[in-house]
């Protein structure tokens, strides 16, 4: 009893690999439709929505079965057909472009481009948090900032950040004020030195 439990799948193979499939394409395409977000810019929303997918269709995945074949066989389905996809759209970048789409510019130097967020519904506190993980601190400080296709958000800093610019300005203004009183010096040690031999004459 317990070896068919383990070994005899309650569902024929074959309708497993083709549950498998389906499900398979319509997260795909499901998370597409969500948007980029969906897939690593999760607030906890999108947590909640994520853990109770995977419930969701795991009986469309494995129908009427607890064995323990027709659960591994169901999770070798999705590796395999995962790994098929994958090849293809290698083999075919223009397709996979269409697929995972194009990287969406949030921030050029410095300026959020808002329409962009709301397309992508991402509030401006997510990005804020983002840069803010990317050791960036404020968004003017953003030369460029990308949500990629994996949903990840790039932010590249500017060089100089305007904190570094502001910094440089007063460290040169240092510079100059050490050369004038290095000049007004030398000045006052030469006025100095000629006092002594003027009186002599």
């Amino acid at each position: 009893m317990i070896f068919q439990d383990l070994l005899i799948s309650g569902v024929p193979l074959l309708e497993k690999a083709i549950r498998t499939v389906v499900v398979y394409i319509f997260l795909i395409i499901g998370l597409r439709l969500a948007g980029k977000r969906e897939l690593a810019q999760l607030n906890s929303f999108d947590l909640v929505v994520l853990l109770t997918l995977s419930n969701t269709v795991q009986n469309a995945i494995i129908g009427n079965d607890n064995s323990l074949l027709g659960g591994l066989f169901g999770a070798a389905m999705l590796l395999v057909t995962n790994a098929l996809v994958n090849r293809f759209l290698y083999r075919h970048p223009e397709l996979e472009r269409k697929v995972e789409g194009e990287p969406v510019i949030l921030i050029s130097h410095g300026q959020v481009i808002q329409k962009n967020l709301k397309r992508e519904q991402i509030p401006l506190e997510e990005l804020r948090a983002a840069i803010h993980r990317q050791g960036v601190e404020e968004i003017s400080d953003v030369d460029k900032a990308i949500l990629e296709t994996s949903g990840t958000i790039s932010v590249f800093a500017r060089h100089p950040t305007p904190q570094e610019a502001a910094e440089q300005v007063r460290l040169d203004r240092l510079d100059r004020l050490e050369e004038t009183l290095s000049r007004i010096l030398a000045i006052l040690e030469g006025m100095a030195g000629a006092r002594p031999a003027g009186r002599a004459d």
